[in-house]
């Protein structure tokens, strides 16, 4: 595992906490998406390439802060050569209560995973 490059969720909540908007917030939620050992079908992993799509990720940074008492929307991607372990991304939601939150963030990673990111799996040598 790689040291930490991403930002600070304690920094960005603390932040968001002081943007104006920060009034209408009753609850924040965070997504932190990290490379795992073994891939969806149950294969070996051993490490990722990613690549980001950095103006599709700000597009719909600006359509998740337009859905339904979301108030506050950040989202950091890693790239390059990820190992097991290593932070893919973190994404934080800021809205007014639980259902809309909960709604945001699932759409958004959802989002992200489809139209954002390309993932390229290692798998160990046989």
């Amino acid at each position: 595992m790689s040291e930490p490059v991403g930002p600070s969720l304690d920094v960005w909540l603390a932040e968001a906490k002081r943007e104006a908007s920060a009034a209408d917030v009753g609850m924040y939620l965070c997504h932190n998406g990290v490379v795992r050992s073994y891939s969806r079908d149950g294969r070996p992993v051993i490490g990722m390439d990613l690549a980001v799509d950095r103006e599709r990720l700000e597009e719909l940074l600006t359509t998740a802060r337009l859905m339904q008492g979301v108030s506050i929307v950040r989202a950091w991607i890693n790239e390059g050569h990820l190992e097991v372990g290593d932070d893919i991304m973190y994404v934080l939601v800021g809205g007014d209560i639980r259902p809309n939150v909960i709604e945001a963030l699932t759409a958004l990673v959802s989002m992200i995973k489809s139209e954002v990111v390309t993932e390229t799996e290692f798998r160990p040598q046989a």
